[in-house]
């Protein structure tokens, strides 16, 4: 039962992860805006989206009872330790690994070509990542939007009396 319902969502959740990933890239690079140096780097969406649903066969307009590589349910392992460095803190062993699995799946991440050069070798333009960062925030929302509506129509159907 619950691998029919984790089969039903694992589409919304693997374009989430992709977005979240995203998400991360373009804020290294708004972060990274004043460094000497550094390279715009980004993910192309559809691309990594496909090559995640690839596995075993599936596409992005298949059914979504693919077996996909990367929806995993979050876990917890006690492999790493923290370090105790004050009177105050707590000690303990747990981490926890996010849905998704490995990054890498998500493809190769591209660098940006920069529309035009900077003397210190900086290829981040400002307004085309705030414009990308606010352009995958909005579709990260609408997939929360559509996730959402889908857990509640899930529920309305297990609670229903009828």
């Amino acid at each position: 039962m619950l691998d029919r319902l984790d089969k039903e969502l694992a589409f919304g959740r693997e374009a989430l992860d992709v977005r979240a990933y995203r998400q991360e890239l373009l804020s290294s690079n708004i972060a990274n805006a004043d460094t000497p140096g550094y390279k715009a780097r980004d993910v192309d969406f559809s691309t990594a989206l496909a090559g995640a649903l690839k596995k075993d066969g599936a596409s992005a307009t298949a059914s979504n009872t693919a077996t996909l590589r990367m929806a995993q349910p979050v876990s917890v392992s006690t492999s790493g330790s923290l370090a105790v460095t004050a009177k105050g803190h707590m000690s303990g062993t747990s981490t926890l690994t996010a849905s998704g699995g490995s990054t890498d799946d998500y493809g190769r991440l591209a660098y940006r070509v920069p529309s035009q050069p900077s003397l210190d070798g900086n290829t981040v333009d400002l307004d085309a990542e705030r414009v990308q960062f606010a352009d995958n925030a909005l579709h990260f929302e609408a997939g929360m939007t559509v996730m959402t509506s889908q857990i509640k129509s899930m529920l309305s159907a297990i609670t229903s009396n009828s």
